[in-house]
């Protein structure tokens, strides 16, 4: 049975889309104006930005008097309450499954926020595991996290599968170990020269369907 690891956000589940949709919310209650959400797109830099400093920016540009901590936790809850597991992606998950691949979510962020996610979509039901950096106190590209993920499925990582958007932290953290990977690439160009992915695809459907025919 092959050890199938996949990043989560922009790969399994959209993120983009429901911090869009925080965002405007938020920008729409204190009254900021809606062209703003460029600026606050720009800021959160598709996740990679820390959620604290996401929180500052907005209290700095508005003059908010709410604590970092409340915005941080808003952010949170609208996210997770704005994501949706895509049917066909559970499809295509149900389907590796029952080819033999053995499932496990590898992603980077805050424990509460990502667990969430997982399991209020039903994405838990086609896991065999998950391990986030938070909890697991490594981060992706560190190898530590994804030998833990394969751990915690008891499965070994050679002859494992890389599915995620990130080209340093899913794919360059694949090719540290010497697994398969397959780059969702979102609409951007592959521009690493040290390393690339083994395929390329535009979607965790078809990710997955290379992986199954790789």
């Amino acid at each position: 049975m092959p050890l199938l690891l996949l990043d989560l956000d922009n790969t399994l589940l959209d993120r983009a889309g429901p911090f869009r949709a925080w965002g405007e919310d938020f920008l729409r209650e204190v009254g900021a104006p809606a062209e703003d959400i460029d600026w606050l797109l720009d800021v959160d830099a598709d996740g990679l930005t820390d959620r604290w400093d996401v929180a500052e920016a907005l209290r700095d540009r508005y003059g908010l008097r709410i604590s970092a901590i409340d915005i941080v936790e808003a952010l949170h809850d609208g996210i997770v309450a704005n994501t949706r597991l895509d049917p066909m992606v559970a499809c295509a998950l149900k389907i590796a499954g029952d080819a033999g691949w053995v499932p496990v979510v590898v992603t980077n962020g805050a424990e509460r926020q990502q667990e969430a996610k997982i399991r209020r979509t039903g994405l838990d039901q086609y896991l065999a595991d998950w391990v986030i950096s938070e909890e697991a106190g490594v981060s992706k590209p560190n190898p530590r996290i994804f030998a833990i993920g394969a751990g915690r499925a008891r499965m070994r990582l050679a002859g494992a599968w890389m599915i995620g958007d990130s080209p340093e932290a899913d794919i360059g953290g694949a090719n540290g170990l010497g697994l398969r990977s397959v780059w969702l690439h979102r609409g951007r160009r592959w521009t690493e020269q040290r390393y690339a992915p083994t395929y390329t695809a535009d979607g965790p459907i078809a990710a997955l369907a290379a992986v199954l025919s790789g």
